[in-house]
């Protein structure tokens, strides 16, 4: 079978939505990682982290490493790539154990590791997820490996954009629990920026689902012949 089914293709959408967010929840995490990196001493929360700093700097850079590569990723198993699910499955296992090391390190240097719990639980669930890609009846159904072409690119891009978007607008909300220190609540202290990433990729996903609502009326409309008089 060289084209995607009806349900090939909505499972494609599922897959599209669960990466897009297992690269945001990295791509936050990373960030979200740096106030300690950096200054672990600060928090009372957080001394026992702070003779290992150096390896919550790599925790950082490998994080949203990851995330950047798994936004790749996305885009390109949204547009059917070649190879494009082998990329995917190689990047969540490599998120899989980056954020077990670093929930493990977390637990043992200072007795909790949320919410680096949360992305390791999303990288699981959609690791997982496209595991079950590989049955072979629906590996057939969805076409993976093969390059068939963006059909589904615009919808999956577009919904996944915007529950991005919507967990960044909300970030100082799920996040702030674990890191409220001294009355602060760090997940807040970008707001503006987050509120303006949030918004811009809400805007950007309706735009692509608009986008690909409209495409097919200009795609498959054909030429009306003239008739002879």
């Amino acid at each position: 079978m060289s084209n995607a089914t009806t349900l090939g293709k909505i499972l494609r959408v599922v897959g599209i939505i669960l990466l897009g967010l297992t690269a945001a929840f990295h791509l936050l995490g990373g960030i979200g990682t740096a106030c300690v990196a950096l200054g672990a001493e600060n928090y009372d929360s957080m001394v026992g982290i702070a003779p290992f700093k150096w390896l919550y700097q790599f925790f950082v850079l490998a994080t949203i490493a990851v995330a950047v590569y798994a936004i790749r990723c996305t885009i390109a198993f949204a547009r059917s790539k070649e190879k494009s699910y082998r990329d995917a499955l190689v990047i969540l296992v490599i998120g899989a154990v980056l954020s077990g090391v670093h929930v493990v390190s977390s637990q043992i240097l200072r007795g909790a590791s949320m919410p680096n719990d949360a992305r390791l639980y999303m990288n699981i669930l959609t690791l997982v997820v496209f595991l079950v890609f590989n049955i072979p009846a629906i590996r057939e159904a969805m076409a993976l490996g093969l390059a068939t072409g963006g059909g589904t690119a615009g919808t999956g891009l577009g919904v996944a954009a915007i529950i991005m978007g919507i967990s960044t607008l909300t970030v100082q909300i799920w996040a702030g629990p674990t890191h409220t220190f001294g009355g602060v609540n760090f997940a807040d202290v970008w707001h503006t920026q987050l509120a303006l990433a949030g918004w811009g990729l809400i805007l950007l996903g309706v735009g692509l689902v608009a986008w690909h609502m409209q495409r097919p009326r200009i795609t498959t409309r054909k030429p009306t012949a003239l008739k002879q008089v």
